[in-house]
């Protein structure tokens, strides 16, 4: 039986219940949560009590490790609570308050925590690693104590680090006000449709016109009206941008780094080189990426092809794709990763882990919450389009990453790190292309397949390659003691534009104000580079997957040991076990070739059509 296509309210009370996530699987009510703040806020005070005893001896350092353990378990519990429902209506005050609560105490634990590092390293590493030898529970420990020798150089005194640990609240000012500005306070215009439709531009409702409406006019009206609220407040996002850099070069300079960068990669170990060599291969290799708009507009008929024109599918084929439907697809395409994996696929469905559809003052875009000793939780804003589903698979692939660490792993090692996050998203949503296609004999059908695969390279692995080239940039600017101001915020960002698309692409000076969309550049800055790290993992996986040189479950074995050891070494060094390289050329150039080959296979399936 299909399913049934999104609903027509966006009052979230009127959303069927098995569409909206269950909070209650954290805590049962506001009251439950209560208790365990304040026990959480215990927590921080007997912590903070530890201060000057770890050099005392291996039994001293355990409690200490333990305790943390047990504090940072009920932390995310304590912060998700609160947190997910913000997300399900960011304008309710009182809710956010209680979020507000979380990270004042947040601020407190930071403090109460900053004598670990400093005291820890008093210790030599010989009589540590003494006591590691010695004691079979703090040898669990291991890896994530010599990381804190690693990083020595970089570890304040303990004056600097509780000076540093006081700015913890400050710190995520900028981010907080970027996220009022374009979400809470942000006053959606309403757009009326070339055949009379209006509609509210919220962000959801954006991306559906750009994704369904063949009217290129109705494109172009969407754009300009969403980024015109952009566009009035430009100053103040620059503003909010430059507060974004200058923390980070400030946090950089504190601690002994050169740079920012050296500064965001330094604590997984990753080369400053990863993100310069994978910038340069990009560069060099934009031809295909450029192919493929010119074959768009030649398609499309569009005498000057822009950038929301690039997600409408290149044929006409009318189709929604209902939840409940693409609920089972999902599942069925994990089958390939073995029947426990699929299970806990299904899991995730039947368990009410997902918040489903859009609502009024519902946080926008999508993710997948780790909730550590409960279970992940998955938003969305689902408009039963294409990329809705691809974007379904995706975030699903983070949740059985984090089901897979948390069942394998002790606490100190179960979350894992950015840099190895978006394997698994994007190695489900390449399983999910292959099911699709396996089993569509339509060449029309085939071919929006194909485009989705190249709209993911495209967005997945080019995109955020420029998002990367254009923060480091912005970066290295503020770190050369340059101004950042809304012209050369724009100016910079045009120019990178223009470096990879060439002239396959119109773009007028307007779209310099576009970074001002990207909520990562506000929320975690040097996150964005990690999907094309990401997406190369992933499609070098496939390409060993599919090889007759390698054994398909030796394959998927180092696959799933990637996700099942979390956080317990470095990100370059679990990819490697996993047969993946990063330090290789190879692994980046081939999502160039691979591009290429897509692009092929694209221009025959629409000959085949006709």
């Amino acid at each position: 039986m299909p399913g049934k296509a999104k609903p027509k309210t966006r009052e979230r009370e009127q959303i069927e219940e098995r569409y909206r996530w269950r909070r209650e699987d954290i805590f049962d009510d506001w009251d439950a949560w209560q208790q365990s703040y304040q026990s959480l806020e215990q927590l921080i005070g007997r912590y903070a009590a530890l201060k000057g005893t770890l050099a005392t001896g291996p039994q001293a350092l355990l409690t200490a490790l333990k305790l943390a353990d047990e504090l940072g378990q009920l932390a995310y519990r304590v912060w998700y609570f609160a947190g997910l429902a913000h997300d399900e209506n960011q304008r309710d005050n009182e809710v956010d308050a209680k979020r507000q609560m979380v990270q004042i105490l947040f601020a407190k634990q930071a403090e109460a925590s900053s004598w670990f590092e400093p005291e820890l390293l008093e210790i030599p590493l010989d009589q540590l690693r003494r006591w590691l030898a010695e004691s079979a529970e703090l040898a669990v420990y291991r890896f994530a104590l010599e990381e804190v020798y690693r990083q020595q150089e970089h570890v304040l005194d303990r004056q600097g680090e509780r000076l540093l640990s006081l700015l913890a609240r400050a710190r995520r000012t900028p981010q907080e006000a970027y996220a009022a500005l374009s979400t809470a306070d942000m006053r959606w215009p309403e757009l009326e449709l070339s055949d009379g439709d209006v509609v509210t531009l919220s962000y959801g409702e954006y991306q559906a016109i750009l994704a369904t409406r063949r009217a290129a006019e109705d494109r172009a009206a969407a754009w300009k009206a969403l980024y015109g609220c952009f566009e009035a407040n430009i100053n103040t996002y620059a503003a909010l941008y430059n507060g974004i850099c200058q923390r980070d070069w400030f946090f950089a300079q504190a601690r002994g780094y050169p740079s920012t960068l050296h500064a965001a990669l330094h604590p997984n170990n990753v080369p400053p080189k990863v993100v310069e060599n994978l910038i340069a291969a990009t560069r060099a290799g934009v031809a295909p990426l450029r192919r493929y708009h010119q074959l768009r507009k030649r398609v499309l008929g569009l005498e000057r092809y822009h950038l929301y024109d690039g997600q409408i599918p290149l044929l006409e084929l009318e189709r929604q794709y209902c939840f409940d439907d693409v609920a089972q697809w999902i599942v069925d395409s994990v089958a390939p990763l073995g029947e426990a994996y699929q299970q806990e696929m299904r899991a995730a469905f039947e368990g009410r882990w997902i918040d489903v559809y859009e609502n009024d003052g519902k946080r926008a875009g999508a993710y997948s919450a780790p909730v550590y000793g409960v279970h992940p939780y998955v938003l969305l804003n689902y408009n039963d389009t294409l990329n809705d589903v691809f974007t379904l698979a995706h975030e699903l692939g983070h949740s059985l990453h984090t089901v897979l660490s948390h069942q394998n792993q002790p606490f100190v090692y179960a979350g894992y790190t950015i840099f190895v996050a978006e394997v698994a998203s994007t190695l489900n949503e390449a399983l999910l292309l292959e099911l699709l296609l396996e089993r569509s004999d339509d060449p029309a059908e085939r071919a929006l397949l194909l485009q989705h695969a190249i709209d993911a390279i495209c967005g997945t692995f080019y995109t955020q390659v420029l998002f990367a080239d254009w923060e480091l940039a912005a970066h290295r600017l503020v770190e050369q003691g340059q101004p950042l101001t809304a012209e050369s915020l724009g100016q910079l960002y045009l120019s990178a534009m223009e470096d990879y698309f060439g002239d396959a692409v119109a773009l007028p000076s307007r779209y310099g104000i576009t970074w001002a969309r990207i909520p990562h550049f506000f929320a975690t800055p040097y996150y964005v580079y990690q999907y094309a790290t990401c997406f190369a993992s992933s499609a070098a996986l496939l390409r060993r997957l599919r090889s007759p040189d390698h054994d398909p479950q030796q394959v998927i074995e180092g696959y799933l040991g990637l996700l099942r050891a979390g956080g317990s070494d470095h990100p370059m060094e679990l990819l490697r076990r996993a047969g993946v390289d990063l330090e290789q050329p190879e692994t980046v150039g081939a999502v160039s070739q691979q591009l290429d080959d897509l692009v092929d296979r694209l221009e025959q399936e629409l000959a085949a059509v006709g």
